[in-house]
Parts: C-alpha cells; sequence; structure tokens
C-alpha cells in the first residue's frame, strides 16, 4: 500500500488546483549526487512551475534530507514529499500523478539538468498548439548543448521526432504531458507495465490520442551514468524490431513481443534501483 502524504499540500487562493497550470514530478531513489543540483535547475525555470511533487521510492542515501530540506528552504512554492516504498520507478510515478491537479504534469530525472528556457519552451509548444499535441519530449544529452556532439544529438533528436513521429526517442526524464491526456491512456501502473522501457511504453499509449513533439532546443543534459544499464534494457535486435515496427502494430510489438522477451530476462522496472554504477564509482 502507497504511503500517505509526508505532509498535506497547502493551498492558497493564486494556486488553487484548479488554477494551475504545470505540476513537476520527481522521482527519486538514492540520488543524493544529483538531485540537488536538478532541483535547483527547476527553481530557475523561466516559466515555474505551480508545484512540485517529489516521490521517494524508498531511498536509503541522504537524497530524502536533501528534499525536504529542499522544501524547508523555500516556503513560498508548494513543494509536496510523498513516499512509495514499493520498488520501482513506475510506481513512484504512479503515485506522484495521482496528486496532481494541473493541466499539465512534467516529469523529470532527479539526475538530469534542465537549462533555464526548458519548461518555457515546452509549455509555448503546447499551449499554442491545435489541441492535438498531447505532449512534448526533451533530448537528452551528455555533452554540452552548443558542442559538435550536443549539436548532433539536438539535432538527430529533432528529426527523428518528425520522420519517426509514431516512436520515442528520448527517455521518460524529458516528458511533458496534457494531464487530462496521460490519465486518460491509463497513465502509469505496474500491472499496465511492470517493466523497464516504461518511457517508451506510455509514449506509445499518449500516442493514441494525438501528436509529440520534439524540438533540437528542447534540451536536457542527463548524468553519463545512464549509459551503463544494459542489464535492464532492450537489446539491438529488440530496438531495430521497434523502429521497423509501423505503429499500427506496435500493440504487438509491446504487449506480446518485447513483453515476453522482458519477462523471460526479468528486465523488470525495480531493477533500475540497482544502480551497477555506484560500486564502480567507488572503485
Amino acid at each position: 500500500m502507497t504511503a500517505p502524504f509526508t505532509q498535506p499540500p497547502q493551498y492558497t487562493k493564486s494556486n488553487t488546483p484548479q488554477n494551475r497550470q504545470l505540476t513537476v514530478v520527481v522521482p527519486f531513489f538514492n540520488e543524493e549526487k544529483y538531485i540537488a543540483r536538478t532541483l535547483e535547475s527547476i527553481l530557475a525555470q523561466e516559466h515555474q512551475p505551480d508545484e512540485i511533487i517529489l516521490v521517494n521510492n524508498g531511498s536509503t542515501d541522504r537524497s530524502l534530507e536533501i528534499c525536504h530540506a529542499f522544501k524547508d528552504k523555500h516556503k513560498d512554492i508548494l513543494i509536496c514529499v510523498l513516499h512509495d516504498p514499493r520498488p520501482g520507478k513506475t510506481n513512484a510515478l504512479e503515485t506522484g500523478l495521482r496528486a496532481v491537479n494541473s493541466s499539465y504534469v512534467a516529469f523529470v530525472g532527479a539526475d538530469t539538468y534542465y537549462p533555464p528556457h526548458y519548461f518555457a519552451l515546452a509549455m509555448r509548444l503546447l499551449t499554442l498548439s491545435d489541441g492535438d499535441l498531447v505532449g512534448t519530449i526533451g533530448i537528452g544529452i551528455q555533452n554540452t548543448p552548443d558542442s559538435l556532439a550536443g549539436h548532433a544529438k539536438r539535432l538527430k533528436g529533432a528529426v527523428a521526432g518528425i520522420l519517426l513521429a509514431c516512436q520515442c526517442h528520448s527517455g521518460g526524464y524529458g516528458h511533458v504531458f496534457r494531464t487530462s491526456i496521460v490519465r486518460k491512456a491509463g497513465g502509469y501502473s505496474r500491472e499496465q507495465w511492470p517493466f523497464a522501457l516504461e518511457d517508451h511504453e506510455i509514449v506509445h499509449r499518449m500516442l493514441k490520442h494525438g501528436h509529440i513533439a520534439y524540438h533540437r532546443d528542447l534540451w536536457c543534459k542527463t548524468s553519463d551514468r545512464r549509459s551503463n544499464r544494459k542489464s535492464v534494457s532492450w537489446n539491438w535486435f529488440e530496438v531495430t524490431l521497434y523502429h521497423l515496427t509501423p505503429y499500427a502494430l506496435k500493440d504487438w510489438y509491446f504487449y506480446r513481443f518485447l513483453k515476453s522477451r522482458f519477462h523471460q530476462r526479468h528486465v523488470l522496472s525495480a531493477y533500475l534501483r540497482a544502480q551497477p554504477w555506484q560500486s564502480q564509482a567507488e572503485v
């Protein structure tokens, strides 16, 4: 059973649920080395969120302490700390989404830096659309954005988003969705998809309700540890087939083909908690 709120959210007349535009959800598990920087980058946004929801997924390090210190320091901002001890990011995302009371929701990575224009650009793309745009996805980079590698990664992501519009081209750290649509699509659910790649699977369901936008300037800088996740990810054959499978057959791809293979290999969302990079970094 999901644990209750650490503290109930406090509302003001200018920030009641019906007046909110953007909520940021930050699931975290043992992110003491990264989460402070992530939270500071959220505070530095040109478009400030109306609420920040931090979801502790059973951390055993100082992550929760850092989050409470952040909340105590910024009492002028609506910050809510929730707990979901069930292993797996999907559970934390489900708990965070359940608490959202705004028109749009951004799911961010607790180890990711967001440039000051990030939410402003995402919201501009969403609010200026004709309503068929159900979300935006930020392009994850590891180099500086103006470097040759950074430019190449940003351009590749933007072009892929146009040419292969019915696929996901970035991780869950970059998702900004219309709240009503992500809930209509079923949201995050362990019963629906307990495996890794929950970011691609949720985008597949979102695409049944509209389009997803990418933009070369909608980028965020991810930690370099994300490259070390082979044991909880798909292989080259599964990736290739994902790109080759037409959208009309994507249900078959996810819920028959990939689900069966991930089940056999135990590629579960909860296994991301192992964080194998930590032991390597400390050697």
